[in-house]
């Protein structure tokens, strides 16, 4: 059934409280989560972008692109909690639904593929250190930012386009601050147990395969460290653990939501909170807080516009 066959034309949303006090709360807290995040991100791509150092360098380089996808994908989910927070009444449109549901997994498929892409990266600048520069050229670069692009419009347009072909006849109150897969297959008025199935045989065995693999590699990188020096182990620990502490704010929660039977549990609204509006803002401040090189960058910047 098309979607011109649902009866539906909005979805209700719940949010996180109907009390007005929690609201309020709310609306504070995560203006300035937003606030903070788009700062923060943007703040590592102008940076890097400002200096050659830094961009010339594939693994800042790459950086910049993950700061750049977190900060669109922060303005796909945190502008309409904030607005929401201030009305009594939460409403989305189907339309609207099913826009929010494709950027989601859209920008969530992308910043997937980048993760990996870095670590690959890593991979390369410390286990085949003398053919970092052929192997990681601007040729692969871009190639690699075009597969997460790429990774990330397949993966959501696949969804989506199962999803809009569900009906929605009966009830449309969606107990969550977003429209995502599990909570829109509840309200649909058809079984929709097989679609449930393929969505966590992609989606989430594609987490939980891609996090193994990004486990492992990293695993690997760790243990040829012993043939560096001092300084050099140091340096890329400091790099590694900053990715790796990304790679598992990113992951973890992801497992969690799609990795399982399709069902909506009570704390999915805070898991999904973290990863949707709070990792975003962690993800920079883990970057520049272990790394020396962007702080310096930074610092240059500032007293160039001083």
């Amino acid at each position: 059934m098309t979607q011109n066959q649902s009866f539906i034309t909005e979805f209700v949303l719940l949010g996180f409280s109907q009390n007005p006090t929690v609201q309020k709360i709310v609306f504070v807290v995560f203006l300035m989560v937003y606030i903070a995040t788009i700062v923060g991100n943007m703040l590592i791509v102008v940076t890097i972008l400002c200096s050659p150092a830094l961009l010339g360098s594939p693994m800042y380089f790459f950086l910049a692109f993950l700061s750049f996808l977190e900060s669109v994908f922060s303005c796909v989910i945190t502008p309409k909690v904030i607005v929401d927070s201030l009305h009594k009444r939460k409403t989305i449109s189907y339309t609207g639904c099913m826009i929010q549901l494709f950027a989601e997994h859209f920008l969530g498929g992308a910043e997937m593929v980048t993760l990996t892409v870095m670590a690959y990266d890593r991979y390369v600048a410390i286990c085949k250190t003398l053919h970092y520069s052929s192997i990681m050229n601007w040729r692969l670069c871009g190639i690699l930012v075009g597969v997460a692009w790429t990774g990330g419009f397949l993966h959501s347009i696949i969804l989506v386009l199962f999803t809009y072909q569900l009906p929605f006849c009966g009830p449309n109150v969606i107990d969550h601050f977003l429209c995502d897969l599990y909570p829109l297959l509840e309200l649909a008025c058809t079984d929709t147990h097989l679609i449930g199935l393929f969505m966590v045989a992609t989606s989430g065995f594609m987490c939980i395969i891609i996090f193994c693999l990004l486990l492992v590699s990293y695993g690997v990188i760790l243990f040829s460290l012993r043939t560096h020096s001092a300084e050099g182990r140091r340096k890329a620990l400091s790099t590694c653990g900053s990715h790796i502490a990304v790679v598992v704010l990113f992951f973890v929660p992801c497992i969690f939501i799609n990795a399982r039977p399709p069902s909506v549990f009570p704390f999915d609204k805070v898991v999904e909170m973290f990863y949707t509006i709070l990792t975003p803002l962690l993800n920079p401040l883990i970057y520049t807080f272990r790394n020396k090189e962007v702080k310096n960058a930074i610092r240059k910047m500032w007293k160039r516009l001083a």
